[in-house]
């Protein structure tokens, strides 16, 4: 049973005032949620060179694999598109990037100097941002920022819902080139099913939240040329859907809104590149990232049989 509207107004008007809140998660002199940014520099400046390069169609997904210490540059050769990404550690897919965790010690929109972190109880970074070309957006005039970690990926799930009593309805039962749908099918070839895909990062897609916190997107504001560039932190897996919604600029549900959306969409392009002194790294200090040294379990003893039970 709700309040009344008096007693809720009365408990507002008795609530005392709260302070400004500091971020949870600050980090401190030394701590992996910061990185040394004269090294990152170094690693993002130096000579590279490229080991593969393609371009991801509209409406498309694709995987690929990068080795601890590649550079992954992720561009819109041809201007503005929302790509969704996934990543998984190489050799476990059970390791995947953790959006939520990625929030909270990080930002609900991240760009250079963050890191993307797995999930438990590996609880590592995956990935950190070296270079972006949007970084200039800020937050703009509706609070949306640029990156984003907020949302998820579009699905066919929720298109069916949302658009059952639609004269389209059964029509949109059956669009298989959602982001979903695209992450699905890229990594398929890599041993994994729709099971392994997970939240993503929404690449060059600007949302935020309302004065009502309701979740909205703004038009991507990339042009042909801009990117976001990571430093494998591990040996890794990534997929890469171009958005159905291209730039976002006519977002909509259904079938009428799929067919509009795709004036507005552009491919995607991926370059993977090592570093041409193949010794800068280990001379740097730099290693692959560790996982979590937490070693406990959770509080329980299990043990092998009767002769180690406690009376």
């Amino acid at each position: 049973m709700s309040l009344s509207s008096e007693a809720a107004d009365a408990r507002r008007q008795a609530r005392k005032p709260i302070p400004t809140p500091k971020p949870a998660y600050l980090p401190t002199a030394g701590s992996p949620l910061s990185v040394d940014e004269n090294l990152y520099a170094q690693i993002r400046d130096a000579p590279r060179l490229k080991s593969k390069d393609f371009v991801i169609p509209i409406r498309s997904g694709r995987a690929w694999k990068a080795e601890a210490g590649s550079i992954i540059r992720i561009s819109t050769p041809e201007g503005a598109q929302v790509g969704d990404l996934n990543i998984w550690n190489a050799h476990n897919s059970r390791e995947r990037f953790w959006a939520a965790r990625t929030k909270q010690l990080h930002a609900s929109h991240v760009s250079v100097g963050d890191r993307l972190w797995s999930t438990l109880p590996y609880m590592r970074p995956l990935v950190t941002i070296l270079a972006d070309t949007l970084s200039w957006y800020g937050k703009d005039e509706h609070g949306g920022r640029v990156h984003d970690l907020l949302g998820t990926g579009c699905d066919p799930y929720i298109n069916a819902v949302l658009t059952s009593g639609e004269s389209s309805g059964e029509q949109n039962k059956y669009y298989d080139f959602h982001c979903r749908s695209n992450l699905t099918r890229a990594v398929l070839p890599y041993g994994l099913t729709e099971y392994d895909v997970h939240d993503v990062i929404n690449l060059f897609q600007v949302t935020g939240l309302d004065e009502q916190g309701r979740y909205f997107m703004n038009p991507c504001p990339a042009v042909a040329g801009d990117y976001i560039e990571f430093l494998a932190e591990q040996d890794v897996l990534m997929a890469l859907s171009t958005c159905p919604g291209g730039d976002l600029s006519l977002w909509g549900f259904g079938a009428a809104s799929e067919k509009e959306m795709v004036k507005c969409c552009r491919p995607l392009k991926v370059e993977v590149f090592r570093l041409q002194d193949a010794d800068l790294l280990q001379r740097s200090g730099w290693k692959p990232a560790e996982t979590s040294q937490y070693r406990g379990l959770h509080g329980m003893t299990v043990p092998e049989g009767e002769h180690q039970a406690k009376p």
